[in-house]
């Protein structure tokens, strides 16, 4: 069984892999061949102020990949509100001040584990090869701005996917905190080798934008319809950061999958802030998902994309699946195989000679 670390994905992934890879899991979902589990979130109260303990896990089997896969977070979770904006923050409560979050790989020929590593790295190239693949069918080809809203961890995957589907020179980024997002202009001018300029109000982020990017921890909209502007692609990697208004606004919309929600399981006496009324999963409850095509069905070519160069569209990357680990963590350990990269550790540690 295959040990690896973030920074050893970090060197073996890339970006535009991850969109070619899912670009090809996608028609295997599409065509019936992969399947996946929808996410489940548990919760219990922990002594923490404000605080509450979440164990979340979602799995899916790629079989184009040979895996199965299963992601599990173990996480300290606070609502705080930041700037007028009620925002889900994991707190990196572990030893030495770190975060929880694990993918198990395992082959569906013989059932062994194949590898275990941390989900950090691969969580946001996941995300972000997903809302690129979306703008490489929806957004115009001839796109060069972006408008982007945050700058933390999401939001560097967000300009890295929309640079490898477009010929992006130009991105506006707006966070809260004035401080992060002129550190972010500077990190991701020099990774992306274009420019990326820090702007003091989301609507300067994204006025004349081709692509919007909303990348943010709020369980409440920050794009609102009046930014609206015929020719844009907007993009969302949370249900909630979009405004209903703005959404219907568009000529095509498509969703990342028809669950609307996680399974939430709660012990008694526990509020969920994100699932309160209108806050995180209950926003957006005006939009009928179950009629929205998802995005399999826009990468196998059973919806169309883009159909004229003034028309808007959008994506709304509602929820995370199990299945973009197996897709995306088969690719990763097939390169890892051949770079001799990780650490080997007994397969038998993890196997047992006893009927389960």
């Amino acid at each position: 069984m295959l040990l690896l670390s973030n920074d050893e994905i970090d060197r073996l992934l890339t970006m535009a892999e991850c969109v070619d890879v899912l670009e090809e899991a996608y028609r295997e979902l599409a065509a019936g061949r992969a399947t996946d589990r929808r996410r489940s979130d548990s919760f219990v109260r922990t002594s923490r102020p404000g605080a509450l303990y979440s164990l979340k896990s979602m799995d899916g089997i790629a079989p184009a990949f040979g895996v199965g896969a299963v992601r599990i977070n173990s996480d300290i979770v606070t609502w705080p509100t930041r700037e007028g904006n009620l925002r889900r923050e994991k707190v990196p409560a572990a030893p030495g001040g770190r975060w929880v979050g694990l993918v198990l790989l395992f082959s569906i020929e013989t059932g062994e584990p194949l590898a275990i590593f941390p989900d950090g790295y691969l969580q946001r190239l996941r995300v972000g090869a997903t809302n690129g693949l979306a703008a490489k069918h929806l957004a115009r080809e001839d796109a060069r701005t972006v408008g982007l809203l945050g700058s933390g961890w999401q939001a560097g995957g967000q300009v890295m996917a929309i640079r490898a589907v477009r010929p992006i020179e130009r991105i506006r980024c707006y966070s809260t905190s004035a401080e992060r997002r002129e550190a972010f202009a500077r990190e991701w001018s020099h990774r992306l080798g274009v420019e990326v300029a820090p702007v003091s109000s989301p609507e300067e982020a994204v006025r004349g934008a081709d692509v919007v990017l909303c990348a943010t921890n709020s369980i409440e909209h920050v794009f609102f319809e009046r930014w609206v502007e015929a020719g844009m692609h907007l993009s969302s990697i949370k249900r909630p950061e979009i405004e209903p208004a703005a959404i219907r606004r568009a000529h095509r919309i498509v969703i990342h999958s028809r669950a609307a929600a996680p399974m939430h399981v709660m012990a008694a006496g526990v509020e969920l802030p994100e699932a309160m009324e209108g806050k995180g999963w209950k926003l957006l409850e005006d939009i009928d998902f179950a009629t929205l095509p998802e995005l399999h069905d826009l990468v196998a070519g059973t919806v169309p994309g883009r159909g004229a160069p003034e028309e808007i569209t959008c994506f709304l990357n509602n929820i995370g699946r199990g299945y973009q680990f197996a897709a995306v963590g088969g690719a990763l350990y097939g390169k890892a195989k051949a770079a001799g990269a990780g650490r080997e550790l007994p397969t038998e540690w993890f196997t047992q000679d006893v009927h389960p």
